[in-house]
């Protein structure tokens, strides 16, 4: 039962990079709680669903690819909440115009809560450790 809790938190926490790379925003805004807060420090800090998929969805709309790559998923469960610290690096190129490709490694520390609808982050925070 832990280990497909565990498999259910991992899902959420990559369907929200799959989300933003298929710029599937709907798919996006299901993987948070309606009193989401979510720090990204420097980048912004967003208190609902809809404020944050607005800003993804703003930020990414001139980009080409973007591959938000996921791994050393930590997650510890307890009962119907769960923190989990996520590492990121996410490669975004630019649009049609070219330019550098842009790279953001870091880590998300999130507390999800397990809903009706499945786990959901209810509290995030990106902590970006290089950006270039």
């Amino acid at each position: 039962m832990l280990e497909q809790e565990t498999l259910a938190i991992q899902d959420v926490l990559t369907r929200y990079a799959t989300g933003i790379d298929r710029r599937d925003w709907s798919l996006f805004r299901t993987c948070f709680t309606e009193d989401l807060v979510a720090d990204y420090g420097d980048f912004g800090l967003w208190k609902s669903p809809d404020e944050i998929t607005d800003f993804m969805e703003y930020a990414h709309r001139e980009m080409g690819h973007t591959l938000h790559r996921l791994s050393n998923f930590s997650i510890q469960i307890d009962g119907e909440a769960a923190r989990a610290r996520t590492y990121v690096d996410a490669l975004l190129t630019p649009g049609p115009a070219g330019g550098e490709i842009h790279r953001g490694i870091g880590y998300y520390d999130d507390e999800l809560v397990k809903t009706g609808d499945g786990w959901k982050i209810r509290k995030r925070h990106f902590v970006a450790v290089h950006v270039v």
